[in-house]
C-alpha cells in the first residue's frame, strides 16, 4: 500500500536541475503544499546558483543522498542537469519523489533500480499553474492513496494491462543503454515532451525501435507535446508519425493524454498496475501497487 501523507509530515524540495529563475512561482508552489498541511523543507533554494545549475554536481549530489529518507522529495523545477547526478549512482529510498521533464532521469532511475516511489507529476514551480482537478489529484495520490481515471483518444485499439511507467521522450532516450534505464517488458509506457519539432519526435521513435526497447510493451500512450500552441495540422503530423513509427506493434496506443508540460499534468506513480483501454481512452491506475 502507499505510505500515505499526513497534515504535520516533513516533505523535501530539491532543485537537482537548473537554477530557479522564478521565485514567485516558487513561492506559489510551497503555498499550496503548506495549505495541504505539510511542512516544509528547501535549504534555500533560491540562493543556490552555479552556471545554469541551482549548486555544483557535488553539492546536488549531496542534497539528493541526504534526503532519501524523507516521506516526500518534491522536485521544485527542471531545465537540465539531473542526469549528471546519475553518474555517482544515488542510493535510493523507498519515499515518494516527484517530477516531470529533465527529473525524468532520477524518475527512472530510481524505478529501475528496484525502488517503487517514482511520480510523474506537477513541480513546485509549475504547482500554481495547475487546474483545480489536477490539484486535487496530487492530493488524493498523497494523502488518501488513490487517483482517478484520465482519458486520451485512442489511436490504436485494444487493451493493455501492465505497470506503468512515464517519462519525457528526450530524457528517456537518452538513458537507454545505461542501467538507469528501466526493463520495459509488459510495461505500459507514456511519453511526453516540449517544443521538439516533427522530426526530432521521429528521430527518437526510430531510435527507439531499433534498440528494440519497445517490443514486449504492452502499450503506449502520448501525452502533450508542445506548449499548446500548436495547430491541428501539427498534431496530425504528430499523430501520422506515431502510428508510422508504432503502429506495426500488436499494441494499443493512446494520444493527447493530460500528462506532460501543458497545464493539466496528471500524476502518474510509477510500477502501479493500470489499464490502457484503446477502444475507448481510457486510463486507470491502482495504487495498491505500494
Amino acid at each position: 500500500m502507499l505510505n500515505k501523507l499526513k497534515k504535520g509530515d516533513e516533505i523535501h524540495i530539491l532543485a537537482p536541475s537548473s537554477f530557479i529563475d522564478k521565485e514567485e512561482d516558487f513561492v506559489k508552489g510551497i503555498d499550496i503544499l503548506k495549505n495541504w498541511g505539510l511542512k516544509i523543507i528547501h535549504n534555500d533554494l533560491l540562493s543556490k546558483k552555479y552556471g545554469y545549475f541551482a549548486g555544483d554536481d557535488k553539492t546536488r549530489f549531496k542534497e539528493l543522498e541526504k534526503v532519501q529518507n524523507s516521506k516526500l522529495i518534491i522536485f521544485a523545477k527542471g531545465g537540465w542537469g539531473s542526469a549528471r547526478l546519475l553518474e555517482k549512482n544515488p542510493n535510493w529510498g523507498n519515499g515518494l519523489m516527484i517530477g516531470f521533464s529533465d527529473t525524468c532521469s532520477l524518475l527512472l532511475s530510481k524505478y529501475s533500480k528496484g525502488f517503487f516511489g517514482s511520480i510523474h507529476g506537477p513541480m513546485i514551480t509549475t504547482l500554481f499553474k495547475e487546474p483545480e482537478w489536477s490539484l486535487r489529484r496530487l492530493k488524493n495520490l498523497l494523502f488518501e492513496g488513490y487517483v482517478d481515471d484520465i482519458r486520451g483518444l485512442p489511436l490504436k485499439q485494444g487493451i493493455a494491462k501492465g505497470e506503468i511507467i512515464v517519462s519525457n521522450l528526450t530524457i528517456a532516450s537518452f538513458l537507454i543503454g545505461t542501467d538507469h534505464f528501466p526493463e520495459l517488458k509488459g510495461k505500459i509506457i507514456i511519453f511526453e515532451d516540449i517544443n521538439e519539432d516533427i522530426y526530432k519526435i521521429d528521430r527518437m521513435l526510430t531510435y527507439l525501435r531499433m534498440t528494440n526497447k519497445l517490443n514486449e510493451v504492452a502499450g503506449i500512450g502520448f501525452g502533450s507535446f508542445s506548449d499548446g500552441q500548436d495547430s491541428p495540422e501539427w498534431k496530425g503530423l504528430l499523430k501520422k508519425l506515431i502510428l508510422d513509427r508504432l503502429g506495426e506493434f500488436d499494441i494499443p496506443i493512446l494520444f493527447n493524454l493530460p500528462i506532460g508540460h501543458l497545464s493539466g499534468n496528471a500524476c502518474i506513480p510509477f510500477g502501479c498496475e493500470a489499464i490502457l483501454n484503446g477502444n475507448d481512452g481510457n486510463l486507470s491506475i491502482n495504487i495498491t501497487c505500494y
